[in-house]
């Protein structure tokens, strides 16, 4: 059993759960609204005689609205679904009828954690391409980058998933779901913080925020897939709650990629050193 067969256990260990089906009907049921939403939109715009330019902006802010959800939909149910993986079977003590068989621990923790991350992948991928797809077929609109807003999206889950897996080699599972869930709180306070200071023009808030970021980056590769995906015009706008008044730069996601490589390397060396 090596590490590629623990993850098609854990998948199948999540499917017997109904955390697929689970986390498949969350994502349909926002595609469902959020289509919906444009829809009626499309039909005011009809009915208003709306001029082009600004009903390609509106439905613009809509599908950055849609996207703004998606990456939090995606970062909790990363979460959710991988806090009990490690520190759960531990606690029962399950993990020990696998631990005992012919495997190295790593194999096994990095199996699960790849089995969680196709998982995780395959939710991003339903979730922030079928908004685009739906935006696109209702209002015309699609982002400026996609793939590059898809692939900073998909390694913030993997970071938080990479987070939750190295907690979870310490604390229980109560602990561990409030110290990541805590994490990411402090981390979208102090990128909104960061985005203040647009306003108020004070560098006390863009240290609050690099600080925050260099604690936890999830914020930071958020900021910049909204930057490369949303407008330029809209971008531009002061007031706009996705203005780029602060940009996280290409060091910051490479920094986010080394974050996430330690959080796993600490989860794979704990997990070998502590007693099951």
């Amino acid at each position: 059993m090596g590490w590629a067969t623990m993850a098609g256990v854990t998948i199948r260990e999540a499917a017997r759960k109904r955390l697929l089906w689970t986390a498949l009907v969350v994502a349909v049921g926002f595609l469902v609204l959020f289509g919906l939403a444009l829809h009626y939109q499309v039909q005011d715009f009809a009915a208003r005689s709306t001029i082009p330019f600004l009903r390609y902006q509106i439905v613009s802010a809509m599908l950055m609205i849609g996207l703004y959800v998606v990456d939090l939909l995606a970062v909790l149910m990363t979460i959710l679904t991988s806090v009990e993986t490690i520190s759960g079977e531990i606690a029962s003590g399950t993990i020990q009828a696998i631990a005992i068989k012919p495997v190295p621990r790593w194999q096994l923790l990095c199996g699960k954690w790849v089995g969680s991350a196709v998982m995780v992948l395959a939710f991003v991928a339903l979730t922030f391409g079928g908004t685009i797809v739906v935006a696109w077929w209702m209002g015309g609109v699609v982002p400026e980058h996609p793939l590059q807003g898809g692939l900073l999206v998909s390694l913030e889950c993997l970071l938080a998933l990479a987070v939750t897996f190295a907690a979870g080699t310490w604390f229980s599972t109560l602990t561990n779901g409030v110290l990541v869930l805590g994490l990411f709180g402090l981390a979208f306070m102090g990128g909104w913080l960061e985005q203040m200071s647009g306003f108020t023009e004070s560098a006390r808030l863009v240290t609050i925020g690099i600080v925050t970021s260099l604690i936890m980056p999830s914020e930071a590769l958020w900021r910049r897939a909204v930057f490369e995906m949303q407008t330029p015009l809209a971008g531009a706008l002061p007031f706009s709650p996705f203005a780029t008044v602060s940009i996280p730069s290409a060091t910051m996601i490479g920094y986010a990629v080394c974050y996430l490589l330690v959080a796993l390397g600490v989860a794979v060396w704990h997990f070998h050193a502590r007693d099951l």
